[in-house]
């Protein structure tokens, strides 16, 4: 062949050449094409599907190979549980619940139990348990078979304003008998709107006597009374009104004349600073440190009291347990550390030694988180290790026993064996019966003891224990520790401490 032929020749070879190029690049764009319309007729028939799914084709959805943005793993599992998830079309209101689910598991943790999201409800329900305020009469009672006493009426209440009186029986509310009823129901009677009457029928001694009362805001988070010479003062929480409750009860001891002083802070579980430093300030030198607030970036915050002390009283006794804790272990310590006539009686206190503060949202819900963690004046952290009493006391057993309960179809009599028997072996002892074992066996002596309780009740004496005669013992339990101070061998020891 010439050179002609060759050079033809290769003319051909590259043009069949190019042909198959612009081939192979049309059958890459049809598949890339076909590959596309796929993908998107899923995605159109899934997005489609998720709000309009044709009968038979709604559990398609979680076959679609979609990988989801791991920075928003809360929106993404949210939007999936409203559109996807099966259950979420039986749940009203299915948004607002699955943002409070979130938020309770984003601040449960171990490290701190203290910080939580609290919804609406539960924020008022929280803020009221500190605050203890109400629309009521103002008294506290307690019932025991059938009797509804009165322990405590507290200062400037609208029964205090009446004439109600610690020790009064109430029989009646608005003509209604209550001798028998539950506290819930004589609650029920005796709660009302703002301003509305109530007639409260007591008993007094042997005369009964009708008391129109006006309902009307209260505050309890303290009561006090006298014990002989000895102001006694019980806080219950440190809420909004603590510190002027307190005042009026520290008026009245001063005005009657006494120079010592008991402060019960056992079960008291904290509440605001700035109620702790208003009543810390009753008790120290103006410009005193109350307490130390360290926060992570190592600086501090000093709160020092800000006066009104009262100088009256040269002995104190407090009185804590394992219940005291927070703002009720910064007052104590705070005494203990800045004042040389403090006393600490009891067991050992919670050991609570961080700082919450509380931030709400519009819808009235709210995050209560730690912020700092709190220093006696002289920089002792009580975190997980509580406050040591200069004198530790017990009380007796029963009062610090979980009850055991019975059912309805319960019954023990002589050789049975149970912790519901060992329950009321324990309160029986407590109030003196002849018990000899407290080990839940049930024994002749057991049995005499119940009939002998039984009999001072007007119940039938067969000294068989069944759920009526066991909740009516342990009602009588926590009718005779309110009733009589010789019961409390902690405050028994307060007084004898103070008179030394």
């Amino acid at each position: 062949m010439n050179q002609y032929g060759d050079l033809n020749e290769e003319v051909v070879r590259k043009q069949n050449d190019l042909a198959a190029d612009v081939y192979k690049a049309e059958a890459k764009r049809l598949r890339i094409l076909l590959v596309f319309s796929v993908v998107a007729c899923l995605i159109v028939g899934w997005l489609f599907g998720s709000f309009f799914p044709a009968p038979g084709t709604g559990n398609m959805t979680q076959y679609i190979p979609v990988t989801l943005n791991s920075d928003a793993k809360i929106e993404a599992v949210q939007g999936i549980m409203e559109s996807d998830w099966f259950f979420g079309k039986d749940i009203e209101d299915l948004d607002t619940r699955l943002t409070d689910q979130a938020l309770y598991g984003i601040t449960a943790n171990e490290e701190d139990p203290h910080t939580s999201y609290m919804s609406s409800e539960e924020i008022q329900e929280f803020t009221q348990s500190i605050n203890r305020n109400f629309v009521g009469i103002g008294v506290q009672f307690i019932v025991s078979n059938g009797v509804n006493l009165i322990d405590a009426v507290f200062r400037n209440s609208p029964a205090e304003r009446a004439g109600i009186q610690p020790g009064d029986l109430i029989s009646a509310v608005d003509g209604v008998n209550v001798e028998g009823e539950t506290s819930d129901r004589i609650k029920e009677l005796v709660l009302g709107d703002e301003g509305t009457p109530v007639v409260i029928t007591v008993q007094r001694g042997g005369e009964y006597l009708d008391i129109e009362i006006i309902r009307g805001a209260v505050n309890a988070t303290a009561t006090g009374r006298m014990i002989g010479d000895v102001g006694y003062f019980e806080m219950y929480n440190f809420g909004d009104s603590t510190a002027d409750e307190m005042k009026g009860y520290l008026d009245d001891f001063v005005a009657q004349g006494a120079t010592k002083l008991i402060i019960d802070l056992r079960d008291n579980g904290g509440g605001y600073l700035d109620s702790l430093q208003r009543v810390a300030s009753f008790f120290l030198p103006k410009n005193t440190v109350v307490m130390r607030q360290a926060y992570p970036d190592e600086s501090e915050d000093l709160i020092f009291s800000t006066g009104n002390e009262y100088k009256q009283f040269d002995g104190i006794v407090i009185l804590i347990n394992a219940n005291t804790a927070s703002a009720s272990e910064v007052l104590t310590m705070a005494l203990k550390e800045k004042r040389d006539d403090v006393y600490l009686i009891g067991t050992t206190s919670y050991g609570k030694g961080t700082v919450q503060v509380t931030r709400y949202f519009d819808d009235g819900s709210a995050l209560k988180y730690t912020t700092s963690r709190w220093l006696s004046p002289d920089g002792v952290w009580v975190n997980n290790v509580g406050i040591e009493p200069d004198e530790t006391v017990l009380l007796h057993d029963i009062m610090y026993r979980s009850y055991t309960g019975m059912a309805d179809e319960e019954s023990y009599d002589v050789d049975s064996v149970s912790r519901a028997v060992q329950d009321i072996q324990l309160a029986l002892d407590f109030m003196d019966y002849d018990i000899d074992r407290t080990d839940g066996y049930y024994s002749e002596s057991t049995k005499k003891a119940v009939q002998a309780y039984q009999t001072s009740q007007n119940l039938t004496a067969d000294g068989v224990l069944t759920p009526d005669v066991y909740r009516a013992i342990l009602s009588s339990v926590s009718y005779t520790w309110t009733v009589d101070d010789e019961k409390d061998p902690q405050l028994q020891r307060a007084l004898e401490y103070l008179h030394e």
